[in-house]
């Protein structure tokens, strides 16, 4: 499903518009990107918690036997951990 269906699917199921449905939705992905640029957690309870890792920086080599190792800087990860009712629902147990 893409951005579009789930407007559409979304604007259907509560009765607004898919213009008014796609202001909602991008207020709260703002709202998600924002606070996880800060730090912050987003938990949504019953369907997961949206939060950063870092990743430390490593040294990786190439596919090539003669190519040089390069070093990949640590980095701020933005991760999702599924809560137990997505869990169940997805697994249908």
């Amino acid at each position: 499903m893409n951005r579009t269906e789930w407007i559409a699917e979304t604007a259907k199921r509560v009765g607004m518009t898919k213009k008014d449905t796609e202001r909602v939705l991008s207020a709260a992905l703002e709202v998600i990107g924002d606070s996880l640029a800060a730090g912050e957690p987003v938990r949504l309870t019953g369907f997961g918690q949206f939060e950063t890792r870092t990743r430390a920086a490593r040294t990786c080599r190439g596919f090539a036997d003669d190519a040089p190792a390069q070093t990949v800087e640590a980095a701020v990860l933005p991760v999702f951990r599924p809560g137990i009712p997505l869990k169940e629902k997805v697994n249908k147990t």
